[in-house]
């Protein structure tokens, strides 16, 4: 392992038997509490003065680590705002017998400092060394954004919940209610759970937040669930030695192999305990898969919400779900592996059938979960391992085989579609394949990204009714990248077009995205930005204009 940065803060613990669950893992409580001291150490190294928690966000966590293994975990600022701290904190485990190291968790947490007296506290600027810091740097700022927005994010997000019928709360089979898995409990503040400040140390009250939403998420499975991640941690005031603090978990709801735990957490003095007046000083939703005795991923019931309450639970998840999308795929640092193929002119038939079925494959896919649905215009997502995908399905009042020449053209992609800015044919392979330069906009102040795809038209068989616009990246060794653009890949995406009558139709755009092209569309994922829905209505209203004299003249 790499010596320590100037200003990193490192923690390095070996795992013992009573850091672990009962499966020999260290236990998720564990591991923050380690997480919250080692950022507490690290903010207060920056400032100077003492520091407390604010929140903690964006915990993914990779892997597992087990007794006998050591953890190792680092931290450091990567901005400073006027009175709060941004801390990355970075999480690696380490087999002891083979050396062998691996990623377990990236967190993000706020930390503000805590002035002395009437004193007023302005932060020093973090020193930037290296080009990562420079990257986390502005990431950083993008981050704090979708913090500070996330209150009205979550408002609008629910206010558009509310005005589409979900398909998910229709009836089916094997729903269940979420009544069974709440559950609550009660600590007794002792000095052992205060900080050094003398307030309850935020790593013991997550930690026992854990605890409650492990319990709450397996009387829903029966299963041993696992910590995916954790939405937010947002501490909304302190606790000190000798308060109760009363915790309250339950199921809001759950997507295919995982479940969303909210936990709610109050504060009461004597005084207040006596009179049943708590204060709400922490809350919590915690993401967890599940596994059977023979290490099986479980899959969640589906959840019938009964209750006014439940309603309003089960619809913020599906909010929360939406931003921790957007936020997990447009402020996670993550470099390109190239995947696109060489083009080869001699395996032309070949590229271009794998293209189309690769299409068609992800269209087939199983687990699709609506996000959004507008009038004409309906969003679903696709989580798998590490890759997102998005479909976008689109009614249109014109005819499918009309509808297909005018999308199956990319060189009139940019009269709807903003995200591009220009597209040319730099190779007419046949009638239906071409291969395509495209130049986008600049997202995020960075340069702007070109790409070189291959599309790959079908129309329909002869039974058939559904037309294929499939879309990948290629490289072109006649078209090298360019030092003015970032080039950029496109997996898989493309368009299936299938007629409703003869004069309308339904178009399905989707796209498994890379992290090139993430920015395009994880603010709309995240409920800050409409893009999506608006490139989605421009291309309807570009269809149904479209004059039929035009579309001879320009095929």
């Amino acid at each position: 392992m790499e010596p320590p940065e100037p200003a990193e803060v490192r923690m390095s613990q070996a795992i013992q038997p009573a850091h672990a669950n009962p499966r020999g893992e260290l236990s998720a409580g564990q591991l923050l509490k380690w997480i919250d001291a080692t950022a507490c150490l690290a903010a207060e190294k920056h400032a100077g003065i003492s520091c407390v928690t604010a929140s903690v966000d964006d915990i993914q966590f990779e892997e597992t680590a087990r007794v006998g293994q050591v953890i190792t975990i680092k931290a450091k600022v990567t901005r400073a705002f006027s009175t709060s701290m941004e801390i990355s904190i970075k999480v690696i485990v380490q087999d002891m017998l083979t050396g062998i190291e691996k990623l377990v968790s990236v967190a993000f947490s706020t930390f503000v400092a805590k002035p002395v007296g009437k004193e007023k506290i302005l932060l020093k600027p973090v020193t930037l060394l290296t080009e990562q810091d420079h990257v986390e740097h502005n990431l950083a700022s993008e981050r704090r954004k979708v913090r500070l927005h996330h209150e009205d994010t979550f408002k609008n997000l629910m206010k558009e919940n509310n005005e589409f019928d979900d398909p998910i709360c229709d009836e089916e089979e094997g729903m269940v209610s979420t009544g069974g898995t709440a559950v609550q409990s009660i600590e007794l503040v002792l000095p052992p759970h205060a900080n050094h400040h003398g307030n309850t140390f935020g790593g013991q009250i997550m930690a026992w937040m854990e605890s409650l939403a492990t319990i709450s998420a397996s009387r829903l499975c029966r299963a041993h669930p696992l910590l995916k991640s954790v939405d937010m941690f947002k501490f909304r005031g302190p606790s000190a030695v000798g308060d109760r603090l009363v915790f309250n978990a339950i199921v809001n709801n759950t997507f295919q192999t995982c479940v969303e735990v909210g936990v709610r957490v109050e504060a009461f003095d004597c005084q207040e305990w006596s009179k049943g007046q708590g204060r709400h000083i922490n809350s919590a939703f915690l993401i967890y898969n599940a596994v059977n005795d023979k290490e099986e991923m479980v899959t969640f019931p589906r959840i019938k919400p009964i209750s006014k309450d439940d309603f309003r639970r089960y619809r913020g998840a599906i909010a929360r779900k939406r931003i921790r999308l957007g936020r997990k795929y447009v402020t996670s640092h993550k470099e390109e592996v190239p995947v696109c193929v060489q083009w080869d002119i001699s395996n032309q038939v070949s590229l271009s059938n794998a293209n189309v079925e690769a299409l068609k494959n992800l269209a087939a896919k199983s687990g699709w979960e609506v996000t959004s649905a507008v009038e004409k215009i309906k969003i679903y997502t696709l989580e798998e391992h590490d890759l997102l995908s998005v479909w976008v399905e689109k009614h249109v009042e014109r005819p499918a085989h009309l509808t297909y020449h005018l999308l199956s053209d990319f060189t009139k992609r940019p009269l709807w579609d903003p995200h591009f800015v220009s597209c040319e044919v730099i190779n007419w392979v046949s009638e239906g394949d071409q291969i395509y330069y495209i130049t986008c906009p600049i997202v995020n102040g960075d340069k702007p990204k070109d790409l070189v795809v291959l599309v790959s038209r079908r129309r329909p068989l002869k039974d058939g009714s559904t037309y294929t616009v499939a879309v990948k990246s290629v490289l072109l060794p006649s078209v090298p990248p360019c030092p003015h653009y970032i080039r950029s890949e496109i997996i898989c995406a493309g368009f299936l077009i299938r007629a409703i009558d003869s004069s309308s139709c339904t178009v399905s755009y989707f796209n498994q995205i890379s992290a090139s092209i993430s920015p395009y569309f994880a603010g709309n994922l995240g409920g800050w930005s409409k893009s999506i829905e608006e490139t989605a209505a421009s291309c309807i209203k570009f269809i149904e204009n479209a004059t039929d004299g035009g579309l001879i003249n320009t095929f």
